[in-house]
């Protein structure tokens, strides 16, 4: 008995042995280097939602995965997942008061959603004047929620704030098809310099309505007795394009080597590595999200096209680039104690020197900030894991976020992590308990 428990332990240290030495030839430091240093170049331009540098990204990741052999979602002829927002742009606002024009650079209109808006007195709710005695943020936000249609006079002491949000609107507002035929915002008109209205006013706006395509990057490898359950493997592949630099000649290029390079590079290195495994009994997605940065644009669609209740579980990677919180060869999972995932990770780690934790940060509210949130919310044990220090790292949403300041060693251990820690629910071994519907009890 005791010769047969030895060489029961024999094989099984054998068979661990031969594993890690797998990893570690699938997963290595060149290919995640090379995975990176493409996503993160100048020559992605910040990876922005409707540049042509995501276009690059999702033709890079699209390749990559048919070099791995990917297959692509059931119903789609390739790997990219395209869907469609609408641009809505301000092309003219004419405002009269009593009469008189009022120049454009003292208008803006804040919430609507319309191609053409015409508003007088009588057909509006009226006009409101800003109290200059009290704070404008207030007020304008009070406003806002009233749901009124208005015209609203701001006094010259609020040119700064005045300007910096019709500045922001120049750049106009994404929607659905659904809210061009049912807008939800309730369109209000800002007149800076203007004490009162005596008898009445006229506004007349036109807006470009300009369709612009999206396309999240997915790829799937078919499992074997439980292919109808779907294990999701994501990150988001968008930035934050290209920015006003701080000073001539300073970068304005805004790569996202850490958001979410990183994360995207471990998603594709883990289809590799599953892809070599052969392991799965359960079908796995890999997918790279578009629009994250705008809204988590991405991730809502593609939650959208799958019935949630066949998704076991979901392991979105975000920020991976440096050392956790915990030290070397640690990571954390946004909302832990929501299932038991990140149990069955750790224990699936057991005799590594890998560790698991609940996130840190639970005042930033990170479990329904990042592309797992809408899979969550549908109950799907849906985690994210990272290992940003986000309330001190100096990187994050600068130009300064590029390739030499991530650890990539970092960057191996915690997709090697992922990748042994997620075996059981990929072969159908674990399955996580789910995650309570939001508004449910």
């Amino acid at each position: 008995m005791m010769k047969k428990t030895i060489y029961t332990l024999m094989l099984l240290f054998v068979a661990s042995l031969t594993q890690a030495q797998d990893i570690n030839k699938i997963i290595t430091k060149k290919y995640v280097d090379h995975l990176i240093k493409t996503l993160a170049s100048d020559e992605m331009q910040g990876r922005r939602t409707f540049t042509p540098g995501i276009d690059k990204a999702a033709t890079f990741i699209e390749n990559e995965f048919k070099q791995i052999g990917l297959k692509p979602l059931e119903g789609q002829t390739g790997f990219r997942q395209t869907f469609y927002k609408y641009q809505i742009k301000p092309a003219s606002t004419a405002v009269t008061i009593d009469g008189q024009a009022v120049e454009a650079e003292k208008t803006f209109v804040y919430g609507n959603s319309k191609e053409q808006l015409s508003l007088t007195k009588a057909t509006s709710d009226g006009w409101i004047k800003l109290d200059p005695n009290k704070e404008f943020i207030p007020q304008f936000r009070e406003i806002t929620r009233a749901g009124k249609k208005q015209l609203v006079l701001v006094d010259v002491k609020f040119v700064d704030v005045f300007n910096r949000i019709k500045n922001q609107m120049a750049n106009g507002s994404i929607v659905d098809e659904a809210d061009l035929a049912n807008p939800k915002g309730t369109p209000i008109v800002l007149v800076l310099d203007k004490d009162t209205v005596i008898n009445d006013f006229t506004v007349e706006v036109k807006n470009t309505v300009t369709k612009m395509p999206l396309f999240n990057v997915a790829g799937i490898i078919p499992g074997k007795s439980k292919a109808k359950e779907l294990v999701v493997f994501s990150g988001h592949y968008d930035h934050m394009g290209i920015t006003k630099p701080k000073e001539l000649g300073a970068d304005s290029i805004m790569n996202g080597a850490d958001d979410d390079a990183s994360g995207t590079s471990a998603m594709i290195a883990l289809a590799k590595y599953y892809k070599k495994a052969k392991n799965n009994e359960r079908t796995l997605i890999f997918v790279a999200f578009t629009g994250e940065e705008m809204g988590m644009f991405g991730s809502r669609y593609f939650s959208q096209q799958l019935n949630p209740d066949e998704v076991t579980a979901m392991f979105n990677i975000e920020m991976i680039g440096k050392d956790s919180k915990f030290g070397k060869n640690t990571a954390f999972i946004t909302g832990y104690e929501k299932s038991d995932l990140g149990k069955i990770l750790q224990k699936n780690l057991a005799g590594t020197e890998f560790t698991f934790h609940p996130d840190p940060y639970v005042a930033q509210s990170l479990f329904y900030r990042s592309d797992n949130a809408t899979l969550a919310a549908l109950g799907v044990p849906a985690h994210t894991i990272s290992t940003d220090q986000i309330d001190v790292d100096p990187h994050y949403h600068q130009v300064t976020d590029e390739y030499k300041t991530l650890d990539v060693e970092n960057i191996l251990a915690t997709i090697k992590a992922i990748a042994k820690s997620a075996v059981s629910i990929v072969k159908g071994i674990d399955t996580p308990t789910r995650i309570p519907k939001l508004g449910s009890r």
